[in-house]
């Protein structure tokens, strides 16, 4: 592609991969140039009841170079939130890019790529176990060990406690 410059970009618009959900379920679409403190700053604050009455569900969806961003944000949500279930689907979405001539002739290109992406639903309520792709809440003692009475040694890894109560 050299010689042009990227005019354009478009993503086939995806239906939910989460069918029969409630309504007012958020729904975060993390883009490759988002913040990662600002998406949490908006979903921390209705997940824990600041805005509206305490969300139930949120949903993170991103694509390409903002998978790792997507399940990042997940991660930071289920270690702040605690007792979430999670459901994860991956699918791949196609991509249009209009590319233009750098050169002034009246050249263009369109390039049609398929991009991997990734859904995961983070909920309060419990989601079917059943479903592929399901993760249950981790309990408490998994994220971190009580490590009283023995020495550390130089593999010694602590974790620090999350300061909030257990699943109920």
């Amino acid at each position: 592609q050299e010689g042009f410059k990227k005019v354009g970009r478009v993503e086939e618009d995806s239906p939910c991969p989460f069918p029969g959900l409630a309504s007012g379920v958020l729904e975060m679409r993390v883009k490759e140039g988002s913040k990662i403190r600002n998406l949490m700053g908006f979903a921390m604050a209705r997940m824990q009841g600041g805005i509206v009455a305490g969300l139930r569900q949120v949903i993170f969806t991103g694509s390409g170079r903002a998978v790792t961003k997507t399940i990042t944000c997940a991660e930071i949500m289920k270690r702040k939130v605690g007792c979430l279930h999670q459901m994860t689907k991956l699918r791949y979405k196609v991509v249009k890019e209009v590319w233009e001539s750098n050169q002034g002739a009246a050249s263009e290109m369109t390039v049609h790529r398929t991009v991997p992406s990734i859904s995961i639903l983070l909920s309060k309520d419990p989601l079917d176990p059943q479903e592929p792709g399901y993760q249950p809440p981790e309990a408490l003692s998994a994220l971190w060990e009580d490590r009283a009475g023995t020495e550390p040694s130089a593999q010694t890894t602590y974790k620090r406690p999350l300061g909030q109560l257990p699943c109920s």
